[in-house]
């Protein structure tokens, strides 16, 4: 056991001494989260230039309307209130009568103009939008643009039309709409947590209210933060092991230790980096957290949970690339192994969003006992389902802890046939057999 501590003692302090662990400690998460800071930072950043829409009302009914919204939006947001800075692009309302000889060419000379950047964009009402039912051919509002269907202008300009169409069918109904507000109201649903009993005073609690953040934000992050700590930790085994192979620095060391002893003291010395790396993120995560007044959003309860998935995920994976790393003789070898190897971590990834949707479901509760999968899905169904069967994380652990063993005893004996062997390619098949014959 000393033997492989001065091993993992040797991997570790060579890689947290480097200036690329700690520039990698700090820009990974920028990297990762790169699309959500750019979000954060250029969120002000619009367009702000006129924005004009060109109307073609088929129906004669509902153009006047858009065109009262557009003012209304105008003289609502365009402008900032304290210091009269343009923030928001004014909608510019253009009626263009319909063409009802060639409409097909009406249509190519709109695009045209949209192309030219003469046109934001332009819409064309039909003359059968008031009774929808009647003749689906003519009932229908049809956007047009660049990108119609990212455009945020697409959903802002069927409020006002659809608002309008509700009136004017209640009017020829007989009923005026200035007496019947109430049914244009919309009541959404607020979501909530779940009613606790508060612990200090055994009074039933009231339910919080459950925000996007909760819901999404912390059981995402949690597995992504898990899956840079592998890429840390795990994955560098494989090229470092590749190196120290065809530089014949494996031969030397095996002088003194056993290929076991190596190997283990390498996936040791990788589950160290992990673990430095991880408590930096989750105290630096937890204190930047709680400084910001979103304290109520730190899953306190999962962390141990992380840090042991971390730990035994670390050891199965970095004992299987290092496996593979032993039998590779260049870099281009390592890298054909490479995509085998991270399978096991890609696939969870693929299901992250079916499993944060439904964590209780027959499907998300099997892939989180699979042993290379339980990291990341049962953390996540933790994460979101707190009521989750308390014997299925234990289950999850016993299961990886039995692969963890079982990975290091079959990838020590790759590791002892292959580390000195040269000039044989990777092939499936000899690594099973080593694994299984030794």
């Amino acid at each position: 056991m000393r033997k492989v501590l001065r091993v993992a003692e040797r991997e570790y302090l060579a890689t947290v001494r480097t200036k690329g662990f700690i520039l990698g400690l700090v820009l990974a998460p920028v990297l990762f989260g790169g699309s959500a800071l750019a979000m954060l930072l250029f969120r002000n950043q619009v367009d702000t230039r006129d924005k004009v829409i060109a109307v073609i009302d088929r129906s004669g009914l509902v153009s006047e309307a858009v065109i009262a919204a557009a003012e209304s939006r105008n003289s609502a947001v365009v402008y900032d209130t304290l210091t009269g800075e343009k923030i928001r692009a004014p909608y510019v309302i253009e009626l263009v009568p319909p063409d009802n000889v060639d409409p097909d060419r009406q249509r190519l000379e709109l695009s045209n103009r949209v192309r030219s950047g003469e046109l934001h964009a332009f819409v064309e009402i039909g003359a059968g939008v008031l009774h929808p039912r009647e003749d689906t051919a003519v009932s229908h509002i049809k956007y047009y643009a660049n990108s119609a269907a990212l455009d945020d202008l697409r959903g802002w300009i069927e409020r006002p039309i659809n608002g309008d169409l509700r009136k004017l069918r209640l009017a020829e109904a007989g009923v005026d709409p200035t007496m019947a507000e109430d049914m244009f109201d919309w009541v959404g649903a607020t979501p909530m947590g779940l009613v606790r009993v508060d612990p200090e005073t055994g009074m039933i609690a009231e339910a919080g209210r459950s925000t996007e953040a909760q819901a999404i934000v912390a059981p995402l992050v949690m597995p992504m933060l898990m899956f840079l700590l592998i890429m840390l930790g795990a994955v560098p085994l494989l090229n470092a092991v590749m190196e120290e192979k065809s530089q014949r620095i494996a031969e030397v060391v095996l002088g003194s230790v056993t290929p076991f002893e190596f190997m283990l003291g390498k996936v040791v010395g990788g589950v160290g980096v992990s673990l430095t790396a991880a408590t930096v993120y989750v105290v630096g995560g937890v204190f930047a957290i709680r400084h910001m007044g979103w304290a109520e959003y730190i899953p306190y309860h999962v962390l141990p949970w992380f840090f042991a998935y971390t730990l035994l995920a670390i050891v199965m994976l970095g004992a299987t690339y290092a496996a593979f790393g032993s039998v590779c003789n260049d870099p281009s070898e390592a890298q054909s192994m490479m995509l085998p190897g991270m399978l096991p971590v890609m696939i969870p990834m693929f299901v992250l969003v079916p499993v944060l949707r439904e964590p209780t479901s027959a499907f998300a509760t099997g892939l989180s006992f699979v042993p290379f999968f339980t990291p990341m899905l049962m953390l996540i169904r933790q994460t979101v389902q707190e009521s989750i069967p308390v014997w299925q994380p234990w289950l999850g652990m016993a299961g990886m802890i039995l692969c963890a063993g079982f990975c290091v005893w079959a990838g020590g004996r790759v590791f002892r046939v292959a580390v000195l062997m040269q000039g044989t390619p990777p092939k499936l098949a000899n690594i099973v057999r080593w694994a299984l014959r030794g």
